[in-house]
C-alpha cells in the first residue's frame, strides 16, 4: 500500500525555520518527481516546490528561501524552509506521480500544518 507521510510542520516567528519530510512507503521516491504544495483555506493548493532526478523547481516567492532535497536511502523528501514569511502560513502536502508522469500525480500525504506568526 501506498503511503506518504508529511511531518515537521509547527509555528514558527516570522524570519524563522522549518524542515518538513515526507517518508514514502509502498513506492520508490527516486524515481519519480516529487513536489511541495501549498493549501491556504478556500484556496487551491500550489506548487511551491518540486524535484526530478536532480533537477530541482521553485515558484518565485520561495525561492532563495526554501530548499527541497532527496534521501534515497531514506525514501524521503524534505522542504528546507528558511526565512519563513506570514503568507507561508498553511498546510504542506508532498505529492508524487507514476514513473515517468507528471506532477500533480495520484499520491498525496495527509499534509502538515505550518503557521508563521508575525
Amino acid at each position: 500500500q501506498v503511503q506518504l507521510v508529511e511531518s515537521g510542520g509547527g509555528l514558527v516567528q516570522a524570519g524563522g525555520s522549518l524542515r518538513l519530510s515526507c517518508a514514502a512507503s509502498g513506492l520508490a521516491l527516486s524515481i519519480r518527481a516529487v513536489g511541495w504544495y501549498h493549501q491556504v483555506p478556500g484556496n487551491k493548493r500550489e506548487m511551491v516546490a518540486s524535484t526530478f532526478g536532480s533537477t530541482t523547481n521553485y515558484v518565485d516567492s520561495v525561492k532563495g528561501r526554501f530548499t527541497i532535497s532527496r534521501d534515497n536511502g531514506k525514501n524521503t523528501v524534505y522542504l528546507q524552509m528558511d526565512g519563513l514569511k506570514p503568507n507561508d502560513t498553511g498546510t504542506y502536502y508532498c505529492n508524487t506521480a507514476r514513473p515517468g508522469s507528471q506532477l500533480p500525480g495520484d499520491y498525496w500525504g495527509q499534509g502538515t500544518q505550518v503557521t508563521v506568526s508575525s
